[in-house]
């Protein structure tokens, strides 16, 4: 195909429309390409555990006019992957070692400002009541954008009762986390390219139940936006093996404070809470600072002394 990632978009378009045995196609395929590019239909059916017809009518599906095709759609996505470090260097090659730093971090602002000016305020503030009004929160951001997932899941849980954040290597432990979700409650997905299909199908479970989807991802043609109803875009594009997730970062960071705000007598008894339970079974110990006392305590054999600190 002229485009590497057309397979991509191929799958991503029509993943809704697939039955089941297709979607277990699409969902390997997304994570594995570069292996199931040497395998024979029959080969990667019998790895997913679908027949060779099944495979043969879903590059079907997918407009190839058969397996072959199908197979080099796959072959042009890998070479487009190994190509990423060429892209890289014709980038970053140009600029010295010292300009690292400063290339970096300045590209990560003009992705700020990007998102900033094409975020809708409105999609925002529809986020912040969701967020609000759920019975129970999920979360789930897998590769990638699991550490922006657990850190939006762990500041929201200081302000919510009921929080879980979604966090697996297998899709049926994924489900049987969210088993009892319903229409009360919310899921916010967190996913750039490369999509992972399994926020995907999560997001797919989620909506079949009815509950509110809220998605954070790149663009409004990701296929994360398929089972949202709140679209959350913020920009991560960036010509490096590394995903720059500073925006969603950012969006995440107003979403909780957005939400901080209209909870902050919530917010204060759960800190305070958090206080006294920390200061009980000496959670922290003398594992802080205190900057306001000047002295240090050293402990010697059941003998407690302070000297001046310096």
């Amino acid at each position: 195909m002229s485009s590497a990632n057309d397979l991509m978009s191929r799958i991503n378009e029509r993943y809704s429309a697939l039955s089941k045995g297709q979607k277990l196609l699409a969902a390997y395929i997304t994570d594995n390409y570069d292996k199931a590019v040497f395998l024979t239909a029959a080969k990667l059916g019998e790895v997913v555990g679908v027949s060779e017809s099944t495979v043969v009518r879903f590059a079907m599906h997918l407009g190839y006019k058969g397996y072959p095709q199908f197979q080099q759609a796959l072959a042009d996505l890998v070479r487009g992957k190994l190509h990423t470090m060429q892209r890289m260097e014709d980038v970053y090659g140009r600029i010295s070692q010292s300009e690292i730093l400063s290339t970096v971090l300045l590209s990560d602002a003009d992705r700020i400002r990007e998102t900033l000016q094409t975020l809708d305020e409105q999609t925002f503030n529809l986020a912040v009541e969701t967020l609000l009004n759920a019975r129970r929160i999920y979360v789930i951001g897998l590769r990638s954008c699991a550490p922006i997932a657990e850190f939006l899941a762990f500041y929201l849980n200081l302000m919510m009762e009921q929080v879980q954040l979604l966090h697996t290597t297998s899709s049926s432990e994924l489900f049987e986390q969210m088993l009892h979700i319903s229409k009360e409650d919310a899921i916010v997905g967190i996913s750039f390219p490369r999509y992972s299909m399994r926020t995907l199908k999560v997001m797919e479970f989620a909506n079949s139940r009815k509950a509110k989807v809220i998605t954070l991802t790149d663009s409004v043609h990701s296929p994360m936006n398929l089972y949202s109803s709140c679209n959350l875009i913020a920009y991560s594009d960036m010509s490096s093996i590394v995903d720059s997730l500073v925006a969603p970062l950012s969006v995440i960071n107003a979403l909780i404070l957005a939400v901080c705000m209209k909870r902050q007598k919530k917010v204060v008894k759960n800190l305070e809470l958090l206080e006294q339970v920390w200061e009980e079974y000496q959670v922290y110990g003398k594992d802080e600072i205190d900057y306001i006392d000047d002295t240090i305590d050293i402990r010697y054999t059941g003998v407690e002394q302070k000297e001046s600190g310096t």
